[in-house]
């Protein structure tokens, strides 16, 4: 299944989390590029966690699939 990146999390939420980190202004190539970053570790953390869940057994994802696949 393919999903539509450009929809994954607004470019608005990126500059939001930059602010609150501190920033005073933030380019949109920046904004584009955490965007990027975090929807690659989001993917890979979901990726980790439907096969921890398939593991067990389970079709459903639980909190703890996510947490131990952040882990890794």
């Amino acid at each position: 299944m393919v999903m539509d990146k450009r929809r994954l999390f607004p470019l608005a939420a990126m500059e939001k989390v930059l602010k609150n980190c501190g920033a005073e202004r933030v380019s949109d190539k920046s904004k584009a590029a955490l965007k990027d970053a975090i929807e690659e570790i989001a993917e890979e953390i979901a990726t980790n966690a439907v096969r921890l869940a398939a593991h067990a057994g389970r079709k459903t994802i639980k909190a703890g699939d996510i947490k131990l696949a952040s882990k890794k």
